[in-house]
C-alpha cells in the first residue's frame, strides 16, 4: 500500500482558488507515483483548511492523535532509580520495530533508513533495575525478545532543531518578562527543580520523540522515565521543547509528561483513497478503517 502526506498552509489570498489548484496539482503528482491514498494534518479548529479538504478536495477526517509538548528547564530531570536505560544500535532497534510494531498503523516501511539517519540521535530501551539486560550485558534485541521482562519500553528521539526552528509571537512584555524570570530562577536554583517557561518567543529548537512503545503493567511509569531522559538530552542538545505525537487512544499517554498549555489534544488527519481501481488487499478500503490503539509518527513527516 503506498501513499503520501503532505502539509499546506494558506496564510494570504484566502478564496482565490490557489489553494484548491494547489491540492489538484499535487495529488496528480502523487497518482503518477503511484500512491494510493494521500493523507494530510491540519488544525481541527482552522474551518477554511477543513471545509477545503473534505467539502472541495473529497478527504474524510481519519484520525484525531494528540501533539504532546513539554518544556525543557533549566535543571536535569531524575530518572527513576527502578529503572536501567539502554541505548540500543540502530540494528537492533529496527529488529524491536519490526517485530513488535510493524502492523502498527503509519509505520514506515524503510524504518531502517530512519533509525540510521543522521538527525536520528538514539533509540532507548527502559527494563526493570536487577533485571538481566544492562547496557554491558546486553544481548541484542532477538534474545530479548525471546525473553522479554514482565514491563519495558522503548522510544526514540529524533533531532529536529537541525531541520526547522519555531517561534511563539505576540506576547505581551509583561509575559516575556515572567518568563525570563522563571528561567532564571530555575537557573540559579536547579536543586529546587523549579519548572519554569523556556525560551519560546525567539526560534527555537525540539527534539521528537516517536515509537513509543511497552509492554507489561509498568509500561506506562518506563515510558516516563524515558521521557525524563529525553528532556535532559534536549537540555544537552539546547532545545526549548520536546514533543511527541500520540493516538487519542494510546495506553501509554499517560506516561508522557506535557504541559496542556503548549499541547494540541486534537490533531486532525484527514485522508482520501484514489480511484476505485486498485485492489483491497489485505487490509481493505484503509479510509474505512476504526482507529487503532496506537499510531507510529514518521518523524521525517512531524
Amino acid at each position: 500500500m503506498n501513499y503520501f502526506d503532505f502539509f499546506v498552509g494558506f496564510f494570504i489570498h484566502r478564496r482565490m482558488g490557489i489553494g484548491l489548484k494547489l491540492v489538484r496539482g499535487m495529488e496528480d503528482w502523487f497518482v503518477l507515483n503511484g500512491a494510493e491514498y494521500s493523507y494530510l494534518a491540519t488544525e481541527n479548529d482552522n474551518k477554511p483548511s477543513v471545509k477545503l479538504f473534505t467539502d472541495k478536495c473529497g478527504y474524510s477526517k481519519f484520525r484525531t492523535p494528540s501533539i504532546l509538548v513539554n518544556p525543557v528547564f533549566a535543571h536535569q530531570l531524575p530518572v527513576s532509580n527502578r529503572v536501567t536505560l539502554i541505548k540500543l544500535p540502530p540494528s537492533d532497534a529496527e529488529l524491536l520495530y519490526r517485530r513488535r510494531f510493524s502492523t502498527t498503523e503509519f509505520f514506515p516501511r524503510d524504518i531502517d533508513s530512519v533509525l540510521n539517519n543522521r538527525l536520528n540521535i538514539g533509540t532507548f530501551l527502559a527494563v526493570p533495575r536487577g533485571c538481566c539486560y544492562t547496557q554491558k550485558s546486553w544481548p541484542g534485541s532477538d534474545k530479548f525478545l525471546s525473553d522479554p521482562p514482565e514491563s519495558w519500553a522503548v522510544l526514540s528521539v529524533w533531532n529536529s532543531k537541525d531541520v526547522f526552528r519555531l517561534e511563539v509571537r505576540g506576547a505581551s512584555r509583561m509575559t516575556k518578562a515572567f518568563a525570563k524570570t522563571t528561567r532564571i530562577v530555575d537557573k540559579l536554583l536547579p536543586f529546587f527543580r523549579l519548572p519554569s517557561i523556556p525560551e519560546v518567543f525567539r526560534p527555537f529548537g525540539l527534539h521528537f520523540l516517536y515509537g513509543l512503545g511497552g509492554e507489561g503493567p509498568r509500561a506506562a511509569k518506563f515510558v516516563n522515565a524515558l521521557c525524563a531522559h529525553a528532556h535532559n538530552l534536549a537540555k544537552q542538545g539546547e532545545c526549548s521543547v520536546v514533543a511527541t505525537e500520540v493516538a487519542n487512544l494510546e495506553p501509554l499517554k499517560i506516561g508522557v509528561p506535557h504541559w496542556k498549555s503548549l499541547s494540541c489534544d486534537q490533531d486532525l488527519w484527514c485522508i482520501k483513497r484514489f480511484g476505485e481501481g486498485y485492489s483491497d488487499g489485505s487490509v481493505g478500503d484503509w479510509t474505512k478503517s476504526p482507529p487503532g490503539l496506537s499510531i507510529f509518527v514518521d518523524p521525517r513527516e512531524f
